[in-house]
C-alpha cells in the first residue's frame, strides 16, 4: 500500500516507518503540527523531520505553516480537550492530503507513543478516514518505544522532552507543588 504517514517529530517517526517499510509499504511522510510551541521548539522539530526525512529517504510532504492562533482558538476553552482536537485537525490534514494525493491509506506516528491514547487516535483516523474516502491505517507502535529511541540517538535526531503544545510544555516543566 501507499501510506501517508503523519509525523509529529523525527524520532517517533523512525520505528513506524521502518515498521512499515518491513511490511512492504510504500511511505511518504507529511509534516503538519499546529500545535507545537514555542516557535524555536517548532523549528527544531521540523529540521529533525527534515533530517530523518533524508537520511531514511522518505519523501516529505511539508505543511511548514506555524499556525499557534488557530490551534489556541480551538483549545483555549477547554484546555483539558486539547488532545482531541490536536488529534483530529492533524489526522484530518493527513487524510486530506491522502485523498488528494490517492494514496491507499494514511496512518500517524502518534501511536508509537505510550503516551497517547491510542483509542481515541483511531476512532477518530476511522471516522476523518470515512469522510475522505481512504483507509486509516492503524498499528500500535509502542512495542517499538526502546528501539526508536535507539535509532533516533544513533542518527543524532533532536529529541523533545513534551509533546508539544504550550499545555504540555506547561506540565512538563512547571514545579509541581506539593500538598500539604
Amino acid at each position: 500500500m501507499r501510506i501517508l504517514l503523519h509525523t509529529c517529530c523525527g524520532p517517533c517517526t523512525l520505528y513506524p516507518l521502518k515498521t512499515l517499510r518491513t511490511a512492504g509499504h510504500d511511505v511518504t511522510g507529511f509534516f503538519f503540527n499546529h500545535n507545537i510551541h514555542p516557535y524555536q521548539e517548532y523549528v527544531k522539530r521540523r529540521d529533525a523531520v527534515l533530517q530523518m526525512a533524508e537520511l531514511e529517504a522518505v519523501p516529505l510532504i511539508m505543511h511548514d505553516n506555524y499556525d499557534l492562533e488557530t490551534f489556541l482558538a480551538n483549545v483555549a476553552e477547554q484546555p483539558d480537550k486539547r488532545c482531541s482536537y490536536c488529534y483530529s485537525s492533524r489526522l484530518r490534514a493527513t487524510a486530506e492530503v491522502a485523498a488528494a494525493g490517492n494514496f491507499d491509506a494514511f496512518s500517524a506516528s502518534l501511536l508509537y507513543s505510550r503516551f497517547q491514547r491510542h483509542e481515541e487516535i483511531r476512532e477518530l483516523g476511522e471516522q476523518i478516514g470515512r469522510e475522505f474516502g481512504v483507509t486509516f491505517y492503524y498499528q500500535d507502535f509502542r512495542p517499538g518505544w526502546q528501539e526508536g529511541i535507539r535509532l533516533s540517538k544513533e542518527l543524532g535526531l533532536y529529541r523533545q522532552q513534551y509533546c508539544g503544545c504550550i499545555y504540555s510544555e506547561k506540565e512538563r516543566y512547571l514545579p509541581k507543588v506539593s500538598k500539604r
